[in-house]
């Protein structure tokens, strides 16, 4: 007998339970409404901070202003993926366009790397030929972008943040923060003692946290491509826990993936003991995914195991007598009920 307990959501075939109050990224016009705000303070303040920086010869200031770009890239891309998630599955996009967030989160990522490149450059250049700066206008910039930010982070906090893109535009705004926090100070010491390459010091901190910031965007949404797991989640654990239920006698083909950030999927082989009732099975094994790592998009075909491999299983062998498998393109390790290597 086999039994594949696929998924549909609400509105399927099966309406499985687990979908309810489980949202994926970013969806309620509340949402969109708070990074709408967000958006506007950064963008106004940005173009203010690259006159003031330009005009008191900053590159401290404009440093603070191209993070700023990257986080507004960020939250436009969001709202951008937002709509485009949104669109029901069709065609041969199966998953809908769900990962158009991802693409947006590694293009984001990969502009701050640049973006920080290219103001170190200029630190160094600045730190061995440091120009004029007007401390003064430093500080009082740095002073309002605090504020700012402050005021972006927490409009972006009242968002869903499940979603990379807005997760990884509320973590920027924190880096800006504690970069403002930075240029404050290097403005402060400008004014009290002159010395101008703080301002060159304080643009490398920012790009310390450029570079931060944007290796993990690129880290968090290349797992994701590359469909690895999610990190919370082991699969070899998780599959060992699968087999320790009642019934279970093999799981292989376990495969546990993200669609998107926040939404994860598993599909796996499940073989259970002659007699055992499969729909019972697959429903106390999805009631454990939900339960214990929150996976509620899940494929499990479940079958009763072979008598003839019942044997093996129970004396721990890798194949059965004629060296014939039970899939013939089993991909990663075979969990069963003893001792077995991952």
């Amino acid at each position: 007998m086999s039994d594949h307990g696929h998924d549909h959501g609400p509105h399927g075939p099966t309406g499985h339970s687990g979908h309810a109050g489980h949202s994926h990224g970013v969806s309620a016009d509340a949402d969109r409404r708070w990074l709408g705000i967000a958006l506007a303070l950064i963008t106004v303040f940005m173009a203010a901070e690259v006159v003031v920086g330009v005009v008191a010869s900053s590159l401290a200031l404009i440093s603070d202003a191209a993070h700023m770009l990257t986080d507004a890239a960020s939250i436009v891309l969001a709202l951008i993926a937002m709509r485009l998630a949104a669109r029901p599955a069709k065609g041969g996009f199966t998953y809908g366009l769900k990962r158009a967030e991802i693409l947006s989160a590694q293009a984001n990522g990969l502009t701050l790397l640049l973006l920080g490149v290219w103001l170190a450059y200029e630190a160094v250049r600045r730190l061995v030929e440091p120009p004029d700066v007007e401390g003064g206008l430093m500080l009082i910039t740095a002073l309002a972008g605090i504020v700012v930010n402050v005021a972006a982070a927490w409009c972006i906090s009242k968002a869903n943040r499940t979603s990379l893109n807005v997760e990884g535009a509320y973590q920027h705004i924190l880096n800006d923060l504690f970069a403002f926090i930075g240029t404050a100070i290097a403005g402060l010491v400008v004014v009290v003692t002159g010395f101008a390459r703080a301002d060159a010091i304080a643009t490398l901190v920012v790009v310390v946290l450029m570079v931060k910031a944007g290796y993990g965007l690129l880290r968090d949404s290349g797992r994701i491509f590359l469909e690895a797991a999610p990190a919370d989640v082991d699969p070899d654990a998780l599959g060992d826990k699968l087999v320790a239920q009642p019934a279970v006698v093999e799981v292989h083909d376990l495969h546990v993936w993200q669609i998107t950030s926040g939404q994860a999927a598993l599909s796996a082989h499940v073989l259970v003991q002659p007699g055992s009732d499969c729909h019972a099975v697959r429903r106390d094994l999805e009631e454990l995914l939900r339960q214990d790592y929150g996976i509620t998009h899940t494929t499990l075909q479940v079958d009763h195991i072979p008598e003839q491999l019942l044997q093996v299983a129970l004396r721990g062998d890798r194949s059965p007598p004629d060296g014939t498998p039970h899939c013939e393109d089993a991909h990663g390790p075979v969990h069963r009920g003893e001792p077995h290597g991952h």
